[in-house]
């Protein structure tokens, strides 16, 4: 996973501010989290930045991650898969207002 977290020289990419993640349906339906940091793992087990208590999702489902190509998702071997916008994907480039399902957890994109 270290080729996903890409630098410039000796230098971390600056995230840009703005970007979030929101739980559109289910439970957790309203939660909103900052994306402020190049690697948020979303997941149901402890060790996840976004922890969700669901079924349906993996301990360490996905991650929202950012490089030097801008924000994308990337499946981390879940169960039931990681799916953009109606397909699913592996590893997918991100542009707001994109929806993300994982499990029954539908999640909305808003990026700067």
């Amino acid at each position: 996973m270290a080729a996903s977290r890409q630098t410039r020289g000796d230098e971390h990419l600056q995230v840009p501010p703005g970007a979030v993640v929101l739980v559109k349906s289910g439970f957790y339906e309203g939660l909103e989290v900052v994306i402020d940091r190049d690697w948020l793992v979303i997941g149901r087990g402890r060790g996840a930045d976004m922890v969700i208590a669901e079924a349906t999702i993996s301990r360490a489902h996905a991650a929202i991650g950012f490089d030097v190509e801008g924000f994308y998702v990337q499946d981390l071997g879940s169960t039931n898969g990681t799916i953009v916008n109606g397909s699913k994907v592996e590893r997918q480039l991100l542009k707001s207002s994109d929806e993300i399902q994982m499990g029954r957890l539908l999640i909305g994109v808003t990026l700067p």
